[in-house]
């Protein structure tokens, strides 16, 4: 593989065993805020399969249903998962497309009780990683079309949020994001639907697939967020169709003036306006490299974050979909950075003062998390 082609599977893995064995006490020890993780994401194989035996639902790969009869092939499965994220027509007869496995993890979930497992691994993960504060997006229109209430999501999830606050020391808020490929209109619906709950909900995203689907069909919705008091943020998918106008249209416009985050959006990189205006809005942004390096060349990804950060725009690394990107958590993506990017340790630190500086956490807590960035810094730095 040159350094300019997309990365096999095997060389990602070898990139990532590499990465582990450094076993850098900086990259792990540094306390870390995550703020682009979708909850649904973070179902394991092995959630996935228990999930399946609990339920009574058979698990299936690909567009032929080949069952799933094991944990064992249930883990395989997870390696060969294909189809750029936001290419609804990618070829996977044999093996999950990123939607399929995505969407088919919803079906699994049944209870308060299968809630508050997806929620409650992922926060023991992130404590092994040393995440203290993270904003998991979820997706309610996935579970909701199905029959499953706000009610029933909530409580599940809210029992893990105050249980990983009291026993991990990981602290949360919540982001429900709405489906891009839905309508407007079911948006709006699932909006009032999630009013109970807004002492839970810190902020709404856009995410799902936005193939031809731009941010501005959905900007009646985020003018209500944004009159009713909630942080906003959109995903604008790296180097998907008419990416530079979504970036556009969602820091300049949406929902009024604009976002306050951009997610992914590291097509920005390719217009000096666009970065300007991002910089000068102090739009935060939050990227996820492991994610981008299975679908387009190494050569395109690092450039761009390095040219974002040296442009003093206030980027912060996070994991996306960490179970079904080959089990990249935030620790990896961070790796990923220190060693593509060649992220001296002050630049390492930055990035997580950068996601104080942008994420929706009080200001109590965002000063709790400063001084404990203050701690790793003089300990380690001095």
């Amino acid at each position: 593989m040159s350094s300019g082609g997309i990365s096999t599977y095997e060389q990602r893995q070898k990139w990532r065993a590499e990465h582990l064995q450094t076993n850098d006490p900086f990259v792990v020890d540094i306390p870390k805020i995550e703020l682009h993780v979708h909850i649904e994401g973070t179902m394991t194989p092995e959630l996935r399969w228990k999930l399946s035996q609990k339920n009574k639902i058979p698990l299936t790969c690909g567009a032929d249903k080949i069952a799933l009869t094991s944990l064992e092939e249930t883990q395989k499965a997870y390696t060969c998962i294909r189809g750029r994220i936001g290419a609804a027509s990618a070829e996977a007869s044999k093996s999950f497309t990123f939607f399929q496995i995505y969407y088919e993890g919803f079906d699994l979930l049944q209870s308060e009780e299968d809630y508050y497992d997806l929620a409650m691994r992922y926060f023991e993960r992130a404590a092994k990683l040393n995440v203290r504060y993270c904003e998991p997006f979820f997706d309610p229109q996935g579970h909701t079309r199905r029959g499953i209430s706000m009610e029933v999501i909530m409580k599940g999830f809210q029992k893990a949020q105050i249980e990983a606050e009291r026993e991990l020391n990981v602290k949360s808020q919540w982001i429900m994001c709405f489906l891009r490929d839905m309508s407007p209109e079911s948006a709006t619906e699932q909006y009032e639907a999630a009013l109970p709950y807004k002492d839970m909900i810190v902020g709404i995203g856009l995410d799902s697939d936005e193939l031809d689907r731009p941010p501005k069909l959905f900007d009646e919705v985020f003018r209500r967020a944004r009159e009713d008091g909630f942080r906003r943020t959109s995903h604008c998918d790296f180097n998907q169709k008419d990416t530079h106008e979504h970036i556009r249209q969602v820091a300049e416009s949406l929902g009024g003036p604009g976002t306050e985050r951009i997610d992914h959006g590291l097509n920005a990189a390719d217009q000096d306006d666009l970065m300007n205006m991002i910089k000068e809005k102090g739009i935060g942004m939050t990227i996820c490299p492991c994610a981008y390096i299975r679908h387009a060349p190494e050569s395109e990804v690092f450039v761009r974050i390095r040219k974002l950060f040296d442009a003093g725009i206030k980027i912060t690394i996070a994991s996306d979909d960490p179970a079904y990107m080959e089990d990249n958590w935030v620790l990896h993506n961070l790796y990923m950075v220190r060693d593509k990017c060649k992220f001296t340790d002050q630049e390492m630190v930055r990035l997580q003062r950068n996601a104080i500086e942008i994420c929706w956490a009080s200001d109590d807590e965002k000063a709790a998390l400063s001084q404990e960035i203050d701690f790793f810094e003089k300990a380690h730095l001095s």
